[in-house]
């Protein structure tokens, strides 16, 4: 991502929009580096986007409440059987779920912690010096970064014909029958024909997109005249593996 925004024409604002935002680490990277003006994070997920509208918006407030949380079993079950879906109430859930679930999946269905690190159980991986720092960080960037909850397609869709815009792409990976995204996300199912369809008509921007690789998507980027490569990477259990980088640039 860092070689496509590099070659980029420097002299002119780029703009990004991120439609399936997600952590949201591309639209960080390119914003802090400068390699942006500006970034549209969409994501379809409603704690999701809470979380980042809460970041980005009232960041104060979330690192009290971080301060503040003492999670053990008892309260962090409290509180992710909280039905209040206020923007505060619904980021700061989503956060503890992500940082007291098995691998931070938020999928519906997604177990607890039990034993945890160093047998700390559910507080094993909170550390609220760092995510208070990390959030005051982001919170930084907030004049060129905004957040919407929506869904990506419709978000490039209303934004293709924009110039000066570079799109970045990575939805949940459900193509070819591949279940990883099924398994950690509860918005997973959306049609990649139609989103590679997309992908092309961008005309007056770039395009960058990353699948698992599999010859059924080199296929596809064929079919909507993208160009894919493979590109190594490690996945979060440092197993190096293959994906595809798909490009209009």
């Amino acid at each position: 991502m860092r070689r496509v925004l590099g070659d980029l024409p420097p002299d002119q604002a780029w703009r990004m929009c991120e439609p399936f935002a997600g952590g949201g680490s591309i639209s960080l990277m390119a914003v802090a580096e400068r390699r942006v003006a500006h970034s549209q994070m969409v994501e379809k997920d409603e704690g999701v986007s809470a979380l980042w509208r809460v970041i980005l918006c009232d960041s104060c407030w979330l690192i009290d409440r971080i301060r503040g949380f003492a999670p053990d079993a008892g309260s962090v079950r409290r509180l992710l059987a909280s039905q209040d879906c206020g923007d505060r109430a619904l980021a700061f859930r989503t956060l503890v779920r992500n940082r007291t679930s098995y691998g931070g999946i938020l999928a519906a269905g997604a177990s607890v912690v039990r034993a945890g690190e160093n047998g700390r159980g559910v507080a094993s991986r909170w550390y609220p010096r760092t995510l208070a720092r990390r959030i005051a960080e982001i919170a930084a960037l907030a004049p060129r970064i905004a957040a919407e909850q929506g869904d990506g397609m419709d978000a490039i869709r209303r934004r293709r014909r924009c110039r000066r815009t570079v799109f970045f792409i990575d939805p949940p990976y459900t193509a070819a029958g591949k279940r990883a995204g099924r398994r950690l996300y509860d918005h997973c199912e959306i049609d990649h024909e139609a989103l590679f369809g997309l992908a092309a008509g961008v005309a007056a921007g770039a395009v960058v997109m990353t699948y698992d690789e599999s010859e059924d998507v080199r296929r596809m980027a064929r079919r909507h005249g993208l160009r894919a490569g493979a590109v190594a990477m490690k996945n979060g259990h440092h197993q190096r593996l293959r994906e595809l980088v798909i490009t209009n640039w």
